[in-house]
């Protein structure tokens, strides 16, 4: 009768060794495939169609947008958003026009497309907000024709 003690101990051979580097290669591999396909399927990446030509513009557009001296401010309350547009001495703007996308800054299935209206001091408008972090990509155009593009961050807390 043999004892637990006479028992030969296994060898770790190269074998092993090639199945453990697999299995551990095989799990690293196949979590970063489900994260760049995740991360694809939920936010495009797309800013501008044309990368080169936006950038022919862009030290053009940003001295006009700067020199309307226009700040901008969002908050939340309850179903309401609330868009701040100011000028240089903190006076309420009333733009020409005004559009704009909130949405989650990781993917785009939340986006909404409120209807901003001027009530004298700033633009409001409903949308469905639930609690983190929204951005809102607006576009304003000035009397003079003026385009001010801004992406404001709006924080949520309920």
């Amino acid at each position: 009768m043999t004892s637990k003690t006479d028992a030969k101990p296994r060898e770790f051979t190269g074998k092993h060794m090639l199945a453990i580097c697999v299995t551990a290669f095989g799990i690293i591999i196949a979590v970063n495939i489900y994260m760049a396909v995740s991360a694809v399927r939920t936010f495009p990446g797309l800013e501008v169609k044309n990368s080169y030509v936006a950038s022919q513009q862009f030290d053009t557009r940003r001295a006009a947008q700067e020199a309307l001296g226009w700040s901008v401010y969002a908050s939340a309350v309850g179903d309401q958003v609330k868009l701040e547009i100011t000028d240089r001495d903190g006076q309420p703007v009333e733009v020409a026009s005004l559009t704009a996308t909130l949405g989650r800054a990781t993917h785009v299935k939340d986006d909404q497309k409120p209807q901003f209206t001027f009530d004298g001091n700033a633009y409001v408008a409903s949308a469905e907000l639930a609690p983190g972090n929204w951005n809102i990509r607006m576009i304003a155009r000035a009397e003079d024709g003026t385009e001010f593009m801004q992406r404001v961050i709006l924080h949520v807390q309920r």
